[in-house]
């Protein structure tokens, strides 16, 4: 007779037995290493923690878990935020204040110092970076999350190793076996005929895509930094071992697992080598194989292009691929409708989103760990009359300060010179003037002061985020209106990279001001509480409520309607610094949820940078 746990796998296997072969076989066409993975598939699935197990057949039962309304996000890094990962243990506590039940830990991989592009150029898929901790640690936190309520999520980078992983350095020896992991070529021939259709990622500070080795007198592929190396998925070899280190991490007690830069993981030559169909395949391939193994465990696809590129890659409802993926378009439009109060782009843009299936789950959010690039919706403004290069210069002009009446404080990130293209990092409570506000030495007991004006348009950004459908993320340090942090520039390792403005050490000694709301902590911090509990409480919030954009004749102002059964919330947002007037003639009642008063919602003013949430009680 068979055991309980073998008769489960043998079950999720044979409904995905068919689909898996055939898609492996049309790939690779090796049956010798598709049964492997099976076997090893139930290797990994046999040493799975019995808790896991429960958890898996638990959400098995509940598919639909994360896309509830009480779902709320934050990205940190480890050491930033807690020193090490027992130290995010400890702060467990912190984050349950922040209604936070999603934890992204950013990579936190072993890598080499000061080659890392921020810990993704992986040099060990099964090491945490010693002075981080170790995986020992990390199943502890996981298991502590899970007994709080939380769910832990981090990073899978699948396009590259770092050159000191132990492949890169047998390859670099010269052995075939692991040279064929990578893309080697003796001489420029192949690597030219690649460069003239592959774009390039950092043509300011990592120009090209092949690094030359002298030692080996050979050109390897790297994508991204000289010091990734862009593994070769046409190798079996490489996509099998890759989804044992998949299978290894998801079996440390993970809930969602990122895919690093996934449009990039499949080479051809004489393409753009982005979104291939190949791609499609692969993650198909890795979400029927988290489905046999692990099927508590969520993918999260890291697509940072235009809406009709990011789609595909949920897949199909038939044959879905990725669980939820980035809603990076709106997030881009966003700051661009604060640079130049008019919201019709972003209108347009939600509205797209909105029409999507219910199905589609995005991340929300309005800042992360990585720079702000200007992907807009190009053809649109150029009906409008707007010129892609001399917009995107004013929108870094704009958040640099250098706009007459900006109050942003960014910086830019790989400043191309010939192009005259650059993207902006920084924090949300910079970009929102709140750093600029605190070195004219304006504070919250001026009610017209220009730090009262930060926080409005702070606040009233994270209310927009929290009123779309999705889950919203939050990042670390912008729950209390944490500033920009420059120490950066004074560490070699660094100070090239404007990214590390924004990833600065979370100020434990600001967090402590959060109770109080006379200041910048607290005003943000309660604001956002608030907003996050009427978010858990209201039915309007659901995923399965319609959402649709709101016309009240005036571009400075965005209105966004919610209707779920015969509930109905209204949200009106003011991207102009100014007050405006929302044209709206609505009948009946509402109550302004943040407030709790009565509002008749005919032709309503809208303060500067404030916003409404309201619902209909009559």
């Amino acid at each position: 007779m068979e055991a309980k746990d073998d008769v489960i796998f043998k079950n999720r296997l044979d409904r995905h037995h068919d689909e898996l072969r055939w898609l492996y076989m049309e790939l690779y066409q090796n049956g010798d290493m598709f049964a492997e993975l099976c076997s090893k598939m139930y290797e990994y699935y046999k040493i799975r923690r019995e808790q896991l197990k429960n958890r898996d057949e638990s959400r098995e039962k509940e598919t639909n878990w994360f896309q509830k309304k009480d779902m709320l996000g934050m990205m940190l890094y480890i050491d930033n935020f807690a020193g090490n990962i027992k130290g995010v243990s400890e702060k467990l506590s912190y984050l349950k204040e922040c209604n936070v039940n999603c934890i992204h830990l950013m990579p936190f991989l072993d890598t080499p110092r000061g080659r890392s592009d921020g810990g993704y150029a992986v040099s060990d898929f099964r090491k945490v970076r010693p002075d981080l901790g170790t995986m020992e640690d990390l199943s502890e936190l996981a298991d502590k999350c899970h007994q709080n309520g939380m769910n832990l999520c981090m990073d899978f980078v699948m396009n590259h190793t770092s050159e000191e992983h132990d492949w890169a350095k047998r390859a670099r020896q010269g052995e075939g076996e692991y040279m064929s992991r990578y893309f080697f070529y003796q001489n420029r021939e192949i690597p030219e005929r690649y460069e003239q259709t592959v774009p390039q990622v950092f043509p300011t500070t990592a120009p090209g895509n092949f690094t030359y080795l002298p030692e080996m007198d050979h050109y390897v592929m790297t994508t991204f930094y000289p010091y990734q190396w862009d593994l070769n998925y046409r190798n079996p070899r490489v996509f099998n071992e890759m989804m044992y280190n998949f299978l290894f991490l998801a079996n440390q007690g993970m809930d969602i697992i990122r895919i690093d830069a996934v449009p990039y993981i499949w080479k051809e030559l004489g393409t753009q080598c982005r979104n291939l169909k190949q791609v499609h395949t692969i993650v198909r391939m890795m979400r029927m194989i988290a489905e046999i193994v692990c099927p508590s465990v969520l993918l999260l696809g890291e697509v940072v292009m235009e809406p009709e590129k990011v789609v595909p890659y949920f897949g199909t409802v038939e044959k879905p691929e990725c669980h939820m993926l980035y809603n990076v378009t709106t997030m881009a439009t966003t700051w661009n409708t604060v640079a130049t109060k008019d919201t019709r782009l972003l209108k347009k843009q939600m509205d797209i989103v909105n029409r999507l299936p219910k199905q589609y789950t995005f991340l929300n959010y309005l800042r992360c760990h990585d720079d702000i690039g200007w992907g807009l919706d190009y053809p649109t403004l150029r009906g409008w009359g707007m010129n892609e290069p001399q917009h995107k210069r004013f929108l870094n002009d704009y958040f640099t300060g250098k706009v007459e009446g900006s109050v942003s404080r960014g910086e830019l990130y790989n400043d191309d010179p010939v192009t005259q293209d650059a993207r902006l990092c920084g924090t949300t409570a910079s970009m929102c003037g709140v750093e600029c506000a605190g070195f004219k030495g304006s504070k919250l007991d001026d009610q017209e002061g220009e730090m009262v004006r930060a926080v409005r348009l702070d606040i009233m950004l994270h209310a927009y985020m929290l009123t779309q459908s999705g889950i919203p993320m939050l990042y670390s340090g912008d729950e209390i209106g944490q500033t920009n942090d420059y120490s950066y520039k004074r560490d070699p390792e660094k100070a090239e990279d404007s990214r590390y403005i924004h990833r600065g050490s979370f100020h434990w000694d600001l967090a402590e001001k959060k109770e109080n709301p006379l200041t910048v902590e607290g005003a943000v911090f309660q604001a956002l509480n608030r907003l996050e509990h009427i978010r858990r409480q209201e039915n309007v919030f659901d995923r399965n409520a319609e959402v649709y954009t709101y016309d009240v004749h005036e571009d400075a102002i965005l209105g966004i309607l919610r209707e779920y059964q015969d509930e109905r919330f209204i949200a009106l947002f003011n991207f102009s610094d100014k007050s405006e007037k929302a044209w709206i003639q609505e009948e009946g009642i509402y109550r302004n949820l943040m407030n709790g008063e009565k509002v008749e919602l005919n032709n309503i003013i809208i303060p500067g940078h404030d916003f409404l949430w309201c619902k209909k009680i009559l």
